[in-house]
């Protein structure tokens, strides 16, 4: 650390930074007293008050859990309805008038207590169970409800495990608190999911990642895992438990297997926010020292730095950083310096990474046009050898010749752009040599406005796609129709060469067309769907992702696939394009 010397002398930044650092350590230790004393308060008044909050609650749940215990209990022994069910077959006119008026004495219980709550009942002589409220759970839980409730009720045990005692049992993966009232062959049931039981709790106030639960008598949640958020839960590391106080609340309710737990958690950010009104009677006390002290600050070591920082950030017509200011402050001094060398290191950086990247396209851009499918040529060759030994020798003449030209365009030169109509005429002929083969499988269509002759595209662009076609929509059972048609749109103040190309086959499937429309790659792990991925790089690196693809499967079926692309710059080499 430098020492003070003689007047005008420059001194390092460490110097004025230890009389700050100085001052806020003072400060921080009074602001940690403070802290510490409020969030203390605030904990024990937040913690009484969700302890009040949640007792209440509780309270109420008990009373309902009473009455409906009674209520139950009560339509068991004296309901007329019931004994009308029991007594009669349950296809007669009584046991059907009788199950209505149950169903409406119990639905307006539930519009009382909560829709949350179902209720059920269970004639045991004759077997029959079914809801006397309308449910809220799927058909899947209710069938496994049943299954679990007719297996208590077989239990000789349920009295003591069931009745006037709300209890949690699992159906399907989701806890719901059940309580079974017998009476001699008759059963009437109540039941509530975990989840809605607690989400009144849920609405209180717990801290950013509080939460309210439900526990059984071991201690296990049986209500979702979720904060008073409605996030997941997330395993608590270490540094956040640090930094995060914990109350845990615990209520029981009365007559139940299970109770509820409540972890308030007020973060960090939260405490110095409680805080704040407290530290305000800091700043007065030191308001006139840190005025001095930055008053200070800001004329020996803010200025110069804000001088450095707008330097920075201009440069000469010619690249160079500009000369700086001479400043009372060494690190700054040595910086002027320093700032010149790593402006021109990043400089030629920047064009060695360039061209590496040029490299890499040109080479990308060489293979994916070379890549073809070498058992195309052998298919070629066994259809001509078939036709051979059958002697149809034009077909010969004519597969032959239209093998040889399909070949030599692929094998043309490396232009990175064709004639559109060279193109359509390469098509054509290889739907020519795949019809020779699959003979009346399908037939195809080729449209082509005349003002779109004379456009340009990437090579081999068409034919990825018609092999798509033919490789997926092609049966023996049906005739497909594959049909290109190709059109020139002004789209968003610019002509467009729009090419549409269709089959009439099952379309693409339905994981592999949500992927291409949200530009995800496919799976090539397998060696598939290579043709169509390097078909898309190509178009983004040539067009400079101005160019757009779109699939998707029409209402009346077949697959469909639309190419948008832009009118090429007049003049324009290939890397001048890429660039």
């Amino acid at each position: 650390m430098a020492k003070k010397s003689a007047a005008g002398k420059p001194y390092p930044i460490r110097h004025y930074v230890k009389i700050t650092i100085l001052i806020s350590f003072i400060v921080l230790i009074l602001d940690l007293i403070i802290s510490i004393a409020s969030i203390s308060i605030v904990k024990q008044q937040s913690t009484r008050y969700l302890q009040d909050t949640a007792d209440l609650y509780i309270n109420r749940i008990n009373h309902d859990f009473a009455y409906i215990n009674h209520y139950m209990g009560w339509t068991l022994a004296n309901d007329e309805s019931l004994n009308m069910m029991n007594a009669h077959d349950k296809n007669s006119k009584e046991f059907i008038n009788s199950n209505e008026d149950l169903h409406k004495r119990f639905t307006e219980l539930q519009k009382n207590y909560g829709q949350e709550y179902n209720f059920f009942f269970y004639l045991k002589n004759q077997s029959f169970f079914l809801n006397c409220a309308p449910i809220s759970m799927d058909y899947t839980n209710y069938q496994e409800l049943k299954k679990q409730i007719i297996s208590f009720i077989d239990d000789k045990e349920v009295y003591e495990k069931f009745y006037s005692r709300w209890t949690p049992i699992l159906v399907n993966g989701n806890y719901y608190i059940i309580n079974i009232v017998p009476f001699y062959n008759r059963y009437l049931v109540g039941l509530i999911s975990a989840d809605d039981l607690i989400t009144p709790l849920r609405q209180i106030n717990l801290g950013a990642n509080g939460y309210a639960s439900l526990v059984d008598e071991s201690g296990t949640d049986i209500s979702s895992p979720v904060s008073n958020k409605g996030k997941p839960l997330q395993k608590e590391t270490g540094l956040q438990n640090l930094f995060q106080s914990r109350t845990t609340i615990s209520s029981d309710f009365s007559g139940t297997a299970f109770s509820a737990k409540m972890v308030i958690k007020f973060g960090a950010f939260e405490k110095i926010m409680i805080a704040q009104l407290l530290i305000m009677l800091l700043f007065f006390m030191v308001t006139s020292t840190l005025c001095a002290v930055m008053l200070f600050f800001n004329r020996r070591v803010l200025g110069p730095i804000q001088n450095f920082s707008e330097n920075l950030a201009r440069l000469n017509e010619d690249g160079q950083p500009v000369d700086f200011k001479s400043s009372k402050i060494i690190e700054l001094e040595q910086a002027n310096a320093q700032f010149k060398d790593l402006v021109e290191q990043i400089r030629n950086f920047k064009i060695a990474m360039y061209e590496q990247e040029l490299e890499k396209q040109n080479i990308q851009l060489d293979f994916m046009k070379q890549q073809i499918k070498p058992h195309f040529f052998l298919n070629c060759l066994t259809s001509i050898y078939s036709m051979a030994q059958i002697q149809m020798y034009e077909e010969i003449e004519q597969m032959a010749m239209s093998t040889s030209k399909y070949f030599r365009y692929i094998f043309q030169g490396s232009e990175d752009f064709v004639l559109l109509a060279d193109e359509i005429e390469h098509v054509r002929i290889y739907l020519d040599i795949q019809k020779s083969r699959y003979r009346d499988a399908f037939i195809y269509q080729i449209e082509q406005e005349g003002l779109s002759r004379d456009m340009k595209i990437p090579p081999l662009v068409l034919q990825t796609f018609i092999e798509n076609s033919i490789k997926y929509a092609i049966s023996r059972a049906d005739e497909i129709q594959i049909k290109l048609a190709v059109k020139r749109r002004r789209i968003e103040e610019q002509q467009m060469t729009v090419i549409q190309i269709s089959d009439t086959g099952p379309g693409f499937p339905e994981e592999v067309l949500e992927k291409l429309k949200q530009g995800q790659a496919l799976d090539q792990s397998k060696g598939t769907q290579i043709g169509i991925m390097n078909t898309l790089k190509r178009l983004e690196y040539l067009y400079r992702s101005k160019a757009t693809v779109s699939f998707f499967n029409p209402a009346e079926g077949g697959a469909c696939i639309t190419l948008c692309l832009p009118d090429l710059p007049e003049l324009s080499t290939e890397t001048e394009y890429i660039l």
